[in-house]
Order: C-alpha cells, then structure tokens, then sequence
C-alpha cells in the first residue's frame, strides 16, 4: 500500500483485514478467489502477531523465572529442583511458541511463494497442497512427533479448507 493513500481507505482496509481474519468467517459461495486468498493471508497475519506476542511473553516468564535465582549457593534441594523444574517449564514454553511462530513464518512465505507463481483460481489449491508436501516432508522426518509447528501448519490448512472453496452445507 503506498503511503499517498488517505487516510479513509487505511482504516477500511485495516476493518477488512480484521474481519477476513475472523476465525469464524464465513464467505458466500460467490466470494471471489482475491477475496478468498486475501482471508487466508489475513489470517495468517493476525496468527503471526499473535505468536510473536506469545514468543515475547514465554521470554519475559523465563526471564522472571531466571531472575528469582537466588544469589545464595546454599540452597535446599527441593528449592534447587523446585526453581530448575521451573525454569525447565519456561524454556520448554518459549520453545513451543517459538515453533509455532516458524510454522506461521514458514506458511506466510509458502502463501507469498504460490501467489506469485500461480494465478487465478488455483492460487489456494496450489498453496493447500505445498503445505501438505510440507507437512508430509515435516512427519518423515518426525514420524512421531506432532510438534506445534506442525500444529501451526495443520491450522492453516483448516483454514485453507473453511475459507478456500464455497460452502457446500449451504
């Protein structure tokens, strides 16, 4: 968006995006493939921010965490296990919100990527299956693993599929 855009149409497209990143959004049979991806990618964003938000506040718990180490180097067992389970607990958060962040990340790029090399009505096709490549390619290695990163990619999947193509229960 150029910054010679008044200010009317930022705060209009500023609602659109809110809204067609609502969770439970549900576009008519006849919404347009722009309008559709656009969902997706709005989505995608709000997801990101909010993930971000949440790698921030596990840092700032570890940190707090951390912080209440005490300076004395006399500490009762249970207190040393008790502040390790403690900062196990954080670090074992801060990771988890920092897969989920590059499931995200690594959606909105595969989403960037089909848009530009693919036009018109398959535009979601195209990044639904990248995404189950990816996800494919993610559980061979990990056979057992359902990491949140994984997670993060099934979810944008579901959208893909809530938002992509018209509702045949109508």
């Amino acid at each position: 968006m150029d910054n010679d855009d008044d200010f009317a149409d930022t705060s209009i497209e500023i609602g659109s995006d809110e809204l067609l990143s609502d969770d439970d959004l549900h576009l008519p049979e006849s919404a347009n493939i722009l309008v559709r991806t656009h969902a997706v990618r709005a989505w995608l964003a709000r997801r990101h921010e909010e993930s971000v938000i949440e790698v921030g506040e596990a840092a700032l718990a570890l940190q707090q965490v951390m912080m209440q180490e005490p300076q004395e180097t006399r500490l009762r067992r249970r207190e040393r296990q008790s502040l390790q389970w403690q900062l196990d607990q954080q670090q074992q958060v801060l990771k988890e919100a920092q897969q989920r962040l590059d499931g995200y990340i690594e959606a909105e790029a595969l989403l960037e990527e089909c848009i530009t090399h693919t036009s018109g009505e398959r535009v979601l096709v195209e990044y639904y299956l990248a995404l189950e490549n990816l996800v494919h390619s993610i559980t061979q290695v990990n056979q057992s693993e359902q990491s949140p990163r994984l997670q993060a990619l099934f979810d944008v999947q579901h959208r893909v599929e809530h938002v992509g193509a018209p509702n045949e229960e109508d």
